[in-house]
């Protein structure tokens, strides 16, 4: 590791202007998307790259996105340069750099300005300086079901698959290929203003960054972000030599796979030595018929997010942090499945998963210092049909919070997303101005948390009356088994899913992964997982409290 040195004050500096950069593409494409998830639950993400595809600082956002995203940047340089200005990549493809379809990724080179071009420059002048990118999580992108997370057995019932394709090129778009990817959505307006939001997100980064080249010389600003990349690094190092060296294992389950009610192990094997640390799946589940197959992009997000909250806040987010991590994914397997498996859910459910073993071998490395397992799920939903006030189709899609993990110090949060999602909850008045439904409930599933010294956070209610018909999706996890808990803690209690036909009839439990069809007037009930208890419970102590419908 070769070690650039830089005062801490000016270290500090450009640590958060790199990541302003970012935090303020991810403010304009909050405030100008169309779609509810993207505006209102702010699912997308925003990052700033190297010009060899590094990735050198990210906002706080979806961390599943975050740490998939390089390879999307690395798809991008392999598969579309060189680059002019002006020139914007657009890429959804799980095996080229994506990680699941709805998710857009948009790519695009910073250069100088013409005239600009400093002689001291090594590089050759018509390569990128840096790139900006950003990913958003599009409400539909076709496929066999609204809002494009359907329990699928194959790549091609989620949606259109968009290779690495410029999008935009010197400035002028590509009017043809912009067109048949909206024309694919049941939401074509809504597309096309979401993927304008993002792209306007773009030309914010492209603009701040030459801002701080104009403002402090490109040598500098080149010397500062290798400088900042070496500290990440040297950060990490210094956090795996603090470690007791050893082999650490654990192993957990996802329910199913929407087609199989058979269990799915994830296995994970830590090997700490010297600095560094092996992250080994080997021994996970093959790829599976359903949908929660990931891409090994995926497992790098999860392992670089949990080393990330291990170290601490202090560390920069990029592509340092990875340099000492040793990440070994079985070919073939639910962590690295080959086209064209279903990958809907592996984005959302296999990663939580990921994280959960992860941190449930690290407490063996660190114990004292590592929370219970989250409620281990997205509790993705998915519905559309025609709105009876417009006549037009609509689809929406969201991802509801739950219980947190109980730590050694404090009880776990309640009603929060956790770990791989970042997102906030829709609120009840956006969801019912944009969509003909009605929100009948939405409130703490009391008692969901399950025992210790601390309790883990209870989860969430949310009862959605539908006004109108409407095909709808779950994909959820954790229905089976309740979230781990930690030194004696108990688990949280499962979830579950409810259907309340309007005709009165008794109340339909619904599994985890499943597709359905409602009538005007029935009702869905999705009560989410609470969060692990950590330590052991005090005498008489509940495992649980009680919770409406169970």
């Amino acid at each position: 590791m070769a070690v650039i040195e830089s005062d801490p004050i000016t270290l500090e500096i450009f640590k958060h202007l790199f990541a302003s950069v970012a935090e303020e593409m991810g403010v304009t494409l909050g405030r100008t998307a169309y779609s509810p998830n993207i505006k209102e639950r702010r699912d997308y993400s925003c990052a700033v790259f190297l010009g060899d595809g590094r990735m050198l600082a990210q906002a706080a956002h979806i961390p599943v996105h975050l740490g998939a995203m390089p390879a999307s940047v690395q798809t991008a340089i392999q598969c579309c340069a060189p680059f002019a200005p002006g020139d914007l990549v657009a890429l959804n493809n799980p095996y080229m750099g994506g990680t699941h379809l709805p998710d857009i990724t948009l790519v695009s080179p910073v250069f100088l300005p013409a005239g600009e071009l400093p002689s001291s420059r090594s590089a050759v002048p018509d390569e990128p300086l840096f790139f900006v990118a950003s990913r958003a999580h599009h409400a539909d992108i076709g496929g066999m079901t609204p809002g494009s997370m359907p329990v699928a057995t194959e790549l091609y019932q989620e949606g259109l698959i968009i290779p690495p394709i410029k999008l935009v090129e010197a400035g002028h778009v590509n009017q043809a290929a912009l067109d048949l990817i909206v024309s694919n959505s049941r939401t074509p307006a809504e597309r096309r203003g979401d993927l304008a939001a993002q792209r306007a997100a773009h030309e914010v980064g492209t603009r701040r960054l030459l801002e701080i080249i104009a403002h402090y010389g490109l040598e500098e600003v080149n010397r500062q972000a290798h400088v900042l990349l070496a500290y990440a690094e040297r950060l990490t190092r210094a956090m795996l030599s603090e470690l007791p060296e050893g082999v650490y294992t654990f192993e957990d389950v996802l329910d199913d796979d929407g087609i199989s009610p058979d269990p799915i192990p994830i296995r994970v094997k830590i090997s700490i030595r010297g600095g560094e640390m092996v992250i080994d799946f080997t021994g996970s589940a093959p790829a599976v018929t359903g949908s929660v197959n990931a891409v090994s992009a995926i497992v790098h997000s999860a392992v670089g997010y949990v080393i990330r909250c291990v170290v601490g806040a202090s560390l920069p987010a990029n592509q340092g942090v990875f340099a000492p991590l040793h990440v070994i994914v079985p070919p073939d397997s639910v962590l690295d499945a080959g086209p064209p498996h279903a990958v809907a859910g592996g984005n959302v459910e296999t990663s939580m998963r990921i994280v959960d073993v992860l941190y449930g071998a690290l407490a063996k490395a660190m114990p004292g210092r590592i929370p219970a397992a989250s409620q281990g799920t997205m509790n993705n939903l998915s519905f559309g049909g025609v709105d009876p006030r417009t006549g037009r189709p609509f689809a929406y899609y969201e991802t509801i919070g739950g219980g947190g993990g109980a730590g050694p110090h404090t009880d776990g949060l309640s009603g929060r997303h956790a770990h791989m999602t970042n997102t906030l909850n829709t609120p009840v008045e956006a969801l019912e101005f944009a969509l003909p439904i009605r929100v009948r409930r939405y409130a703490l599933r009391r008692g969901s948390g399950g025992a210790g010294k601390h309790r883990g956070g209870d989860g969430l209610i949310r009862e959605i009356e539908f006004l109108t018909p409407a095909h709808v999706t779950i994909l959820s996890e954790r229905r089976r088994r309740g979230p781990y808990g930690l030194a004696g803690g108990l688990p949280g209690k499962p979830g579950r899913n409810l259907l309340f036909r309007a005709d009165g009839s008794p109340a339909q439990e619904l599994p985890g992964k499943v597709t359905f069809d409602v009538a005007a007037g029935d009702l869905l009930s999705i009560q989410t997982p609470g969060g692990g208890g950590w330590g052991i419970p005090q005498t008489g102590e509940p495992e649980h409290g009680r919770d409406s419908h169970s």
